[in-house]
């Protein structure tokens, strides 16, 4: 490593060969560690990387991006003496050394909280707002990457997203993700993930919403689901994901926002969804019962929605799909309930009942006490329900739940209700507006 710092310190044909072995021998985490370490190394890549000469620029600007995948905090904050130039060539004419110093950059700031408290007072955000103009994909990509790793700094709820806002980087990003996540461009996939981590922090939804984030990105699923083919191609799922998230996250705002988004499209895109994902990735489907619980959770709209386009045999069906669809399946449904006797009685027509009962068998305590809330919601609104329930024999399925300690309660309210069905609630308010995924 010596020897290679010295033959960079040399003429220009050393330099350049000893450049070129350094970039392949700081692939290696000891090389890393014992070049920092050297005295003089930063300050002789810097004045390689700041050469006049193009070749040789780019040469160092390899190495220290080689630097910047360390996972030594240590060697991060090495570089700290570098982050001013990265900076300055982000304005430069060369896409490739534009391209290098952002992604440089983004390994920079996931590793060092230093690096970043850095970079913000040298004017970062106002870099990166110059670069979204770029008409580039693959800096745009790069600046993506750049800011989804400062979006996750711990501080970026209160020293970093209020610089973002105060630029015109989300509407810019939101743009982009509309125009670009469609054709599936990297750019567009950076950039969806960044407003998500920024409507995260639940900082920044006001604003975004005010910019018409929520039926932008309702059009863009709409298009999603509209193009989805019959087998997906392995990756789309990364695309669907964070519009989803996105919208989930925005309608848990209690912003009124609801009212701007009143298409039922936008189920049938969710089902769509669904059917497509659930087998290979069911994940995506979770995503989507945390939307649609969000869509139904406050105002009837989509409740009814769900019922005029029949859609609750299919969402019945995933019941049994595992642990958190079967609870997110009942939260739905316990908002469709909640919403009174006309909405009960289409749930007992359904008939859900029948497969209600199964569920109330499980093991999983918080799937059966999600089920007991909908059973209470149905019994209240809709007394015949309960008459039916005992009819099949719900009350023994109940009656096995006495002795479970956080179920016991409600289960013995339950039994109250079906021996009087017209009888007073035993139950809380339901609350079921959720935050997605963050």
């Amino acid at each position: 490593v010596l020897e290679l710092l010295r033959g960079m310190q040399r003429g220009s044909e050393d330099k350049k060969r000893s450049l070129s072995h350094l970039r392949r021998a700081l692939q290696n985490k000891d090389t890393q560690q014992k070049f920092v370490r050297l005295d003089g190394s930063i300050q002789t890549l810097i004045g390689l990387f700041t050469s006049s000469l193009a070749d040789m620029q780019m040469e160092a600007a390899r190495c220290l991006h080689e630097l910047s995948h360390s996972s030594d905090p240590a060697v991060a904050e090495a570089c700290l003496p570098v982050t001013s130039y990265l900076l300055t060539y982000l304005s430069g004419h060369s896409v490739e050394l534009t391209e290098l110093c952002l992604y440089t950059l983004g390994n920079l700031v996931v590793e060092s909280e230093a690096v970043r408290k850095q970079l913000l007072p040298q004017g970062i955000i106002p870099v990166l707002t110059s670069c979204i103009q770029s008409p580039h994909e693959a800096v745009l990509e790069g600046l993506g990457y750049v800011l989804s790793q400062f979006l996750q700094a711990k501080e970026a709820p209160t020293e970093i997203i209020p610089l973002i806002l105060d630029s015109v980087l989300p509407q810019h990003m939101l743009q982009l993700v509309c125009s670009g996540l469609k054709a599936g461009t990297g750019a567009a996939l950076e950039f969806a993930w960044c407003l998500h981590y920024i409507i995260c922090s639940h900082t920044a939804n006001m604003a975004l919403l005010s910019l018409g984030a929520l039926p932008a990105l309702t059009s863009l699923l709409l298009n999603l689901a509209s193009e989805i083919p019959q087998d997906a191609p392995e990756g789309l799922e990364l695309l669907v994901c964070p519009v989803l998230r996105c919208l989930s996250n925005l309608l848990a705002e209690e912003t009124g926002c609801e009212v701007q988004i009143q298409d039922e499209r936008l189920l049938i895109a969710l089902f769509l969804i669904l059917q497509c994902f659930l087998q290979q990735h069911p994940f995506i489907a979770q995503e989507c019962l945390w939307l649609l619980n969000n869509l139904t959770a406050d105002k009837p709209f989509f409740c009814s929605a769900l019922f005029s386009l029949d859609l609750l045999p299919a969402l019945l069906q995933l019941l049994p799909c595992s642990q958190m669809a079967s609870v997110l399946v009942l939260t739905v449904l316990c908002n469709i309930a909640e919403k009174g006797p006309a909405y009960c009685q289409q749930l007992y027509q359904q008939p859900a009942l029948p497969l209600l009962l199964p569920t109330l068998m499980l093991p999983d305590p918080e799937v059966v006490g999600q089920c007991l809330e909908l059973l209470h919601l149905l019994f209240l609104h809709w007394p015949e329900a309960a008459a039916d329930f005992v009819r099949q024999g719900g009350h023994r399925a109940l009656e096995q739940h006495q002795s479970t300690p956080e179920l016991q309660e409600r289960a013995q309210a339950l039994l109250d209700m079906v021996r009087q069905p017209l009888g007073a609630s035993a139950f809380g308010p339901c609350h079921t507006m959720l935050s997605a995924f963050s």
